[in-house]
C-alpha cells in the first residue's frame, strides 16, 4: 500500500522525504541527500513495461492504476512523492483507495513557493512565475522540445495543474489524510515532525521511539541540508536554464518571505486568485 507525499513543486516535500529517509530508514538516522530511498510517481520505469510511448500522457494515465497494483503487489508500505495532481482523465483516477494508504499533503503559501519556482524553473521574471503558479495545464517532469539519448526516471509528464488546483484536488482524499504546512516546518520543525511520525504510526502500527524522531529532526535542520547540498551536492538539483550552473535545491528558506521580495502587483494578484483556499489555509 502507498503513503502519499503529495505536494506542489517547491513546497517541502523533499524536506519532508529526507526526514522520512533518517527516520525510517537511515542507520543511526543520519541525514544522507543523496539516498533519500523515497521515489516519485509517476516514474519511467513504472510503465516501461506497460506503455509503448512514454511521452504520450493520456497512455501514462490509462495506466496509472495498473502501476500501483504491480507496485502494490507484494503488499508492503511504500512511500512515494508525487506532484501530480489528485485527478481522473478519461475515467482514469490517478490513484484510488484500494491502493492508497494514506496521504500526507504539504502545502506552503503562493506568496512564497512563487519565489523558489522562479529559481528553480529558471523563470525570467515574477510575471513568468506568475503564470506558471496560475496555469490549469500545467505539466512538469518532461520538456517535449528536447530530445534525449538516455532519460532519467523522472524525465514524465506530470500534470500539476495550477497551485490552487493541485491543493484542492488532494484535500478531499478521503482515506488517512494529513496535512502539513511548509511554515510550520520552519518555525516549529519539532512540533511538526512529531504530529507526522503519529499520523504514521496510527495508519502502520510502525512504533517509532521519541528519541529516534527528535534526532531525526534535528539532522534535517533546514541549514544544514543547506550546507549538506553545498558540500556534498544533491542529485536533485538542476540547472540553470540560462547559466547552466547548479541551482540550490535548498534555498531561502525562512529568508523567503514574500513581503520583502513580491511588489504588491504580484501580492495582489495571488491573493485574489487564490483568496478561498489560502484563506482557508490561514494564510489571509
Amino acid at each position: 500500500m502507498i503513503i502519499w507525499l503529495a505536494s506542489y513543486p517547491k513546497s517541502g516535500n523533499t524536506w519532508v522525504r529526507s526526514f522520512l529517509n533518517s527516520l525510517l530508514f537511515s542507520k543511526n538516522n543520519k541525514l544522507n541527500l543523496n539516498n533519500i530511498l523515497i521515489d516519485q510517481f509517476p516514474n519511467r520505469r513504472h510503465f516501461k513495461e506497460l506503455v509503448k510511448d512514454l511521452d504520450n500522457f493520456n497512455e501514462i494515465a490509462k495506466n496509472w492504476i495498473t502501476a500501483q497494483e504491480k507496485i502494490n503487489i507484494d503488499h508492503k508500505i511504500k512511500f512515494f512523492k508525487t506532484h501530480n495532481i489528485l485527478c481522473t482523465i478519461d475515467g482514469n483516477n490517478f490513484t484510488n483507495t484500494k491502493n492508497t494508504l494514506g496521504v500526507i499533503h504539504i502545502v506552503r503559501d503562493p506568496r512564497n513557493v512563487i519565489t523558489s519556482i522562479k529559481n528553480h524553473y529558471s523563470e525570467k521574471n515574477y510575471d513568468e512565475a506568475l503564470s506558471f503558479l496560475f496555469d490549469e495545464h500545467n505539466f512538469v517532469g518532461r520538456d517535449l522540445k528536447v530530445k534525449k539519448d538516455k532519460y532519467d526516471e523522472s524525465d514524465i509528464l506530470t500534470l500539476i495543474a495550477s497551485w490552487q488546483v493541485h491543493y484542492n484536488s488532494w484535500k478531499v482524499f478521503p482515506k488517512n489524510y494529513h496535512l502539513i504546512k511548509y511554515e510550520n516546518l520552519i518555525n516549529k520543525p519539532m512540533d511538526e515532525f512529531l504530529l507526522l511520525s503519529k499520523f504514521l504510526t496510527k495508519i502502520t502500527n510502525i512504533n517509532i521511539d521519541k528519541d529516534k524522531i527528535i534526532k531525526s529532526v534535528q539532522e534535517n535542520d533546514f541549514e544544514k541540508l543547506k550546507t549538506v547540498e553545498l558540500n556534498d551536492g544533491f542529485r536533485e538539483a538542476v540547472k540553470d536554464k540560462n547559466t547552466k550552473n547548479f541551482v540550490p535545491f535548498f534555498n531561502l528558506g525562512k529568508n523567503n518571505n514574500w513581503e520583502k521580495l513580491l511588489e504588491d502587483d504580484i501580492i495582489n494578484k495571488i491573493e485574489k486568485k487564490f483568496y478561498n483556499e489560502m484563506k482557508e489555509l490561514n494564510y489571509l
